[in-house]
């Protein structure tokens, strides 16, 4: 039994596939009955009204026949019910029903039967009025400050507010400036109507100024009126709450106060009478309605608020001091004495739910038995855990994180990429630069033998490349309420020309690598078909690559050794066509039956090209991080600016202006400036960190062919090299992955225990230079030089012993060393060649997605 759910005191469903709103609940004695017991009243807009009198034999009982007073098909849909002093010459209460055109006032009374079918209950029609306009919704009270009886107003949709004195009509006016109806509510204290208009804002007319204010019948002016008769409605207060409200409602502490309560979308109001905010509420939830009472505290008030996820929270003030969960949605919400129980809450839902809860929850009468006490063997409770221990301990290796299935085609994805591109592109920009954009359909399928209950795909690329549709939702008629989430991953690999089109080989380029292989030279042709013309010999040793947007890559093959040489003008263009010779020469060698190809790199690791990138890329941060501290105070001074110039136009006797307005005109044109140079460096650094990416996967894969470093040390590489897919101002590429490669230093590529025992610091800074970076990044090849190897085991932290083969110096423990180490290594590993002007392009990224 939860504390928190709604305790069903009375429960029923109404009607069949009718619909319901706030306006068709109402809690009275509409009966007059003597013993004050209040009856629920419920109109439908399928034009069904039903009073009923809940007498549950036991908690959690549904409706029963007896239970249902009274039910009559009015014909017209019911737009709203209240129960009032609406007849002249009684005070007794009546019921209020609203149709979209006509007001009809009934007295409901019951006589007692004289035989075992109990009560007789019958509706007699007092009055009716037959509305002009379409009602929207309507209010009631003692109008003007009358006694003894209650008037009503009624809310057009078109805008005007009708006055009907009981059996009479009074008057009718045009709300200025209307557009759409909201709320409607009057308060006795200020007699006053208040309502949100569609600016919205909550908006307060007199009841005076509404009964002398021009007749809105009347559409020509009489001469009575040009003489000053009649007067335009003018509005009391206003006050802007930014949003639309759902309802509002007038609760009074006493006879010198009272509180305007508005619920909006997304924030709960409390106004006072003259309009100025007494407190607000941020909600973080979408509510549906809301009823406000006196609360038992003096001088505070308690809300109920119900909202979409089926909860109905509790305030007293901005406190939330209970939150319960109801079987529905509330729209209507209200409180109430039924059958001697006092403080029932009655919900309505839109499709007819009607329950009667109370809050808590029920005493239990269990008692647990008492247990026999015995002594305790503590030898025989030592043996048991140990036995307990192994079992888990074994379940442990044999299982992992996720659990088996029984058998491993219970669930398999499959990707099948279209061998032909999209006759007509799917891209969203169709053309960069001068070349077309094409698209490519990716077939992906889903198989399973185990009753699934909901799937989930998502599929993933590495920018440019982009999705039509990277989320898919597969709900199935078959639930199954205990089943375990599992995770199935595919990878799949997209054609080259997706982003490479066939080129003009470059006999000179800025940037070289070149790969050594173990096998005697393949054709280019065989490697990449489509992308050069055959020739008579089948032999091509030379190709070209153009990427979209501009950059081109050149690919050689020696005829005599076994090399591969890979040429751009730009350094991070090389990955793309590097990657895909090696994946490539790999699949070539599978197919022909070779087991023992291996791929190599010989040359230097060009770290001082990746070091450029660095450090435009650290640039670009620190730039914009300067702009938008820039634009945050320009900011500030346009508000000053803005204050001070409302300042001295509030002024009755208004001071100069001392050219305050030509101050403000240049600091918006700054504001808008600095707006777009920030706009423009996020583009720039959004570029930027693509490339360093592309740099950043070339050099683990350098690293990983010059070491011949395993698969799970090219993934530990990875993950300390790209632990970001998207770089922030709050969390930065640099200083993440100088804390991992510091962490890499520490750990398993550490040398002494005294490495071991310095503490990484656990707040991520920016920098303030990347000198830091690129020193641990040059150590970092240097101690893979001399034998270090990645591992993530804990036994990894031992000092490294292993020497390559013609030794290697001692790794310095001083930074006096270190430095002199960085130096060597720098010369070691650098490529003496600078980087050229870089044009805005898109960056090439990896040809691989993901779907799970």
């Amino acid at each position: 039994m939860s504390l928190f759910k709604a305790r069903d005191w009375w429960s029923t469903i109404l009607g069949d596939k009718e619909e319901f709103d706030q306006g068709c609940l109402c809690l009275a004695n509409v009966d007059n009955s003597g013993n004050g017991q209040d009856k629920v009243i419920v109109g439908s807009f399928m034009g069904y009204l039903r009073i009923f009198s809940p007498h549950p034999a036991k908690t959690g009982d549904g409706a029963q026949a007896e239970d249902l007073l009274l039910e009559v098909d009015l014909r017209d849909p019911v737009l709203q019910v209240e129960v009032g002093k609406f007849v002249s010459g009684t005070e007794m209460l009546h019921l209020a029903v609203l149709h979209s055109r006509k007001l009809c006032v009934y007295s409901v009374s019951g006589t007692l039967g004289n035989v075992e079918h109990g009560n007789q209950y019958q509706m007699k029609l007092m009055y009716e009025h037959n509305l002009q306009r379409t009602a929207c919704n309507m209010t009631y009270g003692s109008f003007g400050g009358v006694k003894g009886r209650d008037l009503i107003c009624i809310q057009s949709v078109d805008g005007m507010l009708m006055v009907f004195e009981q059996e009479s009509y009074a008057f009718g006016r045009f709300l200025p400036g209307f557009l759409l109806p909201g709320p409607l509510a009057y308060s006795s204290r200020t007699d006053s109507f208040l309502t949100v208009s569609s600016c919205r804002q909550v908006e307060s007319y007199k009841y005076q100024v509404l009964a002398f204010a021009t007749d809105a019948d009347k559409r020509q002016e009489t001469e009575q009126q040009k003489l000053g008769s009649g007067k335009r409605l003018v509005v009391d207060w206003t006050l802007n709450i930014g949003e639309q409200a759902l309802d509002i409602c007038i609760v009074s502490f006493n006879q010198s106060a009272s509180s305007v309560f508005v619920l909006g979308e997304r924030n709960f109001f409390c106004l006072k009478d003259n309009g100025q905010i007494r407190f607000m509420k941020k909600l973080d939830w979408s509510p549906s309605c809301f009823l406000p009472y006196c609360s038992v505290s003096e001088g505070t008030i308690n809300t109920l608020i119900g909202n979409h996820n089926n909860m109905l929270h509790i305030y007293q003030d901005v406190t939330l001091k209970w939150a319960t969960q109801l079987p529905h949605i509330p729209v209507a919400v209200r409180v109430g004495c039924l059958h001697d129980l006092k403080g029932v809450i009655v919900t309505l839902s839109d499709d007819g739910h009607l329950q009667c809860s109370y809050l808590g929850t029920d005493p239990s009468l269990f008692q647990a038995p008492n247990v026999e006490s015995r002594e305790v063997n503590y030898d025989e409770l030592d043996v048991e855990m140990k036995e307990l221990q192994k079992i888990i301990k074994d379940v442990n290796k044999s299982q992992g994180v996720w659990p088996m299935t029984e058998r491993e085609d219970d669930l398999n994805v499959s990707v099948v990429v279209s061998p032909n591109f999209d006759s007509v592109s799917q891209a969203t920009d169709v053309e960069v630069g001068t070349d077309l954009v094409p698209s490519v359909t990716v077939k992906v399928t889903l198989q399973n033998r185990v009753i699934l209950q909901k799937a989930k795909l998502s599929v993933y690329v590495q920018s440019p490349l982009e999705l039509t549709c990277d989320q898919f939702t597969f709900e199935f008629m078959n639930r199954n309420p205990d089943g375990i989430p599992r995770v199935i991953q595919c990878k799949f690999r997209l054609p080259l020309k997706l982003i490479c089109l066939p080129g003009q080989p470059s006999k000179t380029a800025s940037h070289k690598i070149t790969i050594d292989t173990n096998k005697s030279p393949v054709s280019l042709l065989s490697l990449f078909p489509g992308f050069a013309s055959e020739s008579d010999d089948d032999q091509v040793n030379v190709m070209g690559f153009h990427f979209l947007g501009g950059a081109r890559v050149t690919l050689l093959a020696s005829k005599t050794s076994q090399r591969y040489r890979i040429q751009s003008e730009q350094f991070e263009d090389l990955w793309l066509i590097t990657n895909e010779l090696i994946l490539r020469l790999q699949e070539y060698f599978e197919k022909q039956g070779v087991k023992d190809f291996a791929c190599s790199f010989s040359g230097s690791v060009p770290l001082q090209e990746y070091f450029e990138l660095i450090d435009h890329h650290f640039e670009l941060r620190i730039n914009g991080e300067k702009l938008e501290e820039l634009l945050s105070q320009r900011a500030v001074q346009f508000r000053a600016i803005q204050r001070r110039l409302l300042a001295r136009f509030k002024d009755k006797t208004p001071a100069p202006l001392q050219h305050l307005d030509t101050l403000l005109d240049g600091t918006y044109k700054q504001v808008i400036a600095l707006a777009d140079a920030v706009e423009e460096n996020q583009g720039n650094l959004f570029q930027s960190f693509t490339r360093l990416k592309s740099a950043t996967h070339l050099v683990i894969l350098l690293i990983g062919l010059w070491q011949k470093l395993s698969a799970d040390q090219v993934a530990i590489l990875e993950a300390a090299f790209l632990p970001l897919q998207e770089d922030t101002q709050e969390l930065g590429w640099e200083e993440t992955v100088d804390a991992a490669i510091s962490h890499l230093l520490k750990t398993c590529l550490s040398k002494s225990s005294k490495e071991q025992a310095l503490n990484l610091n656990s707040q991520l800074n920016i920098p303030k230079d990347t000198s830091q970076l690129k020193k641990h990044i040059t150590l970092l090849c240097d101690r893979l030089a001399k034998g270090g190897r990645l591992c993530l085991s804990t036994d990894a932290a031992a000092p490294q012993t292993m020497v390559m083969p013609g030794g290697c110096t001692t790794i310095p423990e001083s930074d006096l060393e270190e430095r002199s180490v960085e130096q060597d290594s720098t010369e070691l590993f650098t490529n003496q060649r600078h980087l050229t002007a870089e044009t805005p392009r898109p960056e090439v990224s990896p040809l691989q997605g993901v779907s799970e």
